[in-house]
This record gives structure tokens, sequence and C-alpha cells, in this order.
């Protein structure tokens, strides 16, 4: 049957031709819906805000990381190399006593191994480096360079550190008159004893009898939570020797100020603003970094360059610290 829209019509005597439109529209696709257009990615002001939380976040950041680095190090890094430098220089010595070679003064060169410092009571053999500026002393304790060496005849003065890399003299305020002191030097061996605990301030040994040798340990301590770290007093420890070997004559007359107990080496500023300017240079590359590659990618590279000028900077840092502490 056929219905009224699909009926054929007559014009003029000729039937027209049957419309397939209604079929062709069904056949054709559907066209989808234009997708809407995004907006710009605004520019001005939003971008400058975005560049502004860059810097302070990547600055935060780079402070954080080099300041708890910086406290690490002084406080647990700083012992592992002290250790180690601790270890080679042992090896040092102890072949330079076997091949008699060992340094006797008066003049010796700053760092160079020059006694063997040994307490049973606390536990403790440290090897005597040559010269107590900051620097010396982060490998270990330091030979006062106006003084003989230990062992021999006269007054030999030793600092070492109270609280950082590796704290060597932390525990002497434990000792007691009677305890005994062995050191080591390219002479031979020298047994001291105790003779007391000063502080700055109160009243100095007796003067040494001729032919005796008197060893002095100096260092800092303090009070509160920042003691270890900010000292407040120094502390010496007086033992002697009933004999001793003989000082070659020649020592120098006086040491820099920066050598003396509690100094600090103002010549490493120089040094220490290259430290801060190369920091402060990482840190406005990682800014310009982030703003081309990802924020876990570029802390990847910049990590380890930072962790690497936070160590030299501790160094430098150390030196302006007292160098007892």
């Amino acid at each position: 049957m056929t219905t009224l829209d699909e009926a054929p019509v007559v014009t003029d005597g000729q039937p027209a031709p049957r419309s397939h439109g209604s079929r062709f529209r069904r056949q054709l696709p559907r066209r989808r819906a234009p997708r809407p257009v995004r907006p710009a990615r605004p520019v001005g002001p939003p971008n400058r805000v975005e560049t502004a939380g860059s810097v302070i976040s990547t600055s935060t950041t780079m402070v954080a990381l080099v300041t708890l680095w910086m406290a690490l190090q002084m406080l647990v890094l700083g012992g592992v190399a002290q250790e180690r430098s601790q270890t080679l220089l042992y090896q040092e010595f102890r072949a330079q006593v076997a091949a008699a070679t060992a340094p006797v003064g008066p003049v010796t060169e700053p760092g160079a191994p020059v006694a063997l410092l040994e307490i049973p009571r606390l536990g403790m053999q440290q090897v005597v480096v040559e010269g107590t500026a900051s620097g010396d002393l982060l490998a270990g304790p330091g030979h006062l360079r106006n003084t003989v060496l230990p062992g021999q005849a006269g007054t030999s003065v030793v600092l070492g550190r109270a609280a950082t890399y590796g704290s060597p003299f932390a525990d002497v305020d434990r000792l007691e008159p009677g305890d005994r002191i062995e050191v080591t030097v390219g002479q031979g061996r020298v047994v001291f004893t105790v003779q007391g605990l000063r502080r700055s301030g109160d009243a100095l040994p007796q003067p040494l009898a001729s032919g005796r040798s008197r060893l002095t340990l100096v260092t800092a301590e303090g009070q509160g939570r920042l003691s270890a770290i900010a000292p407040g007093e120094t502390l010496y420890v007086d033992a002697e020797a009933s004999s001793a070997f003989p000082a070659p004559a020649g020592l120098p007359p006086t040491v820099p100020e920066s050598e003396k107990p509690m100094g600090l080496d103002t010549g490493v500023l120089p040094l220490l603003a290259l430290d801060l300017a190369l920091l402060l240079a990482l840190t406005l590359g990682v800014i310009a970094a982030r703003q081309r590659w990802s924020l876990v990618h570029v802390w990847v590279v910049a990590t380890p360059l930072a962790l690497a000028l936070a160590w030299v900077t501790t160094d430098g840092v150390m030196r302006l610290l007292p160098n007892l502490t």
C-alpha cells in the first residue's frame, strides 16, 4: 500500500520522479558539534605571579637544603671526614716513625702529623697535626706552633674541637688528677700524668722544673642548648712528665690570632664569598630551568650540585667559627 508521502505526483500528465531525500538524509552521517575553543593562556600578571611563586619556592628549597646540609655536615658527616683524615694521618705518621723521619721541630709544615695522643681513661687515640687554625683542626687536634712538640722539654700546647668534626676533646673535662696521657713523637714515647683542670681566669700552674715536660690540652665548653656550637669558655688540662726529649731551638716567637684558642680564620672570606655566589648562580639557574623542564628533572640535576657547593661552603663557615667548637 502506498502512502500519501510515497505516492507519485503527476505533472502535465507525467508522473514526477519519486524523491528519496528522506532516505538520503537518514544515511548521511551526522556532523559533530564543533569543540568549544579553549581560551588562550592568560598573559601578563598571571605569568608574573607564577614566576614569583617559582622564585620563592626555589629559593626556600635551596636555603633549606643548604642549611640542613650544613648542620648534618658539622655534627655528623664532619665526624666521618675527620675519621677518614685520622686514618690517613696515622698511616703516614706510623711510616715516618718507623723510618725515623717523623718531624721533631722546630718548624713543621702545617697539617703534617707530629704526634700520636692516647688517653686510656677516655679510650681516645688521635693523631696531632701541626697548626691550630680552624682548617687544621678539621683533621684532628692541632699543635700550637710556638710551643715545643709534646714530650720535649718545656710546655707543649695542643688544641682540639669540642663539638664538631669528630669532637676529639669533647670529654677531656672528665679527666682527673693522676690520669695518664701517652704521647708518641719522632723521638720516642712519653707518659704524662694529669695535674688538674682549669678555666679562663684560674691561676696558672707553677713554673716547670728544668728537664721536665708539660702538656696542656685546650678545648671549649659552654652551657645551655647551644653550648655545642657556641661555647663560651676555654678549658685547659695540664699534665706533666718527669722526663723529656731535647727541644731544638728556633721556635716562632708568636702565632697569628687565628691560631690561638677560640681564634677565627678571616682569611677564608674571599673563598666563602665565591661559594655563596655559586650557590646564588645555581638558584637562578634552577629558577630559569623550571620554566622549560619539569620540576623533578630540574632537581634531579641540581641537587648533587647544591650538596657539593653546600659541603664546600660549610668548610668555609667552619673556618669562620671559633677553632675549638
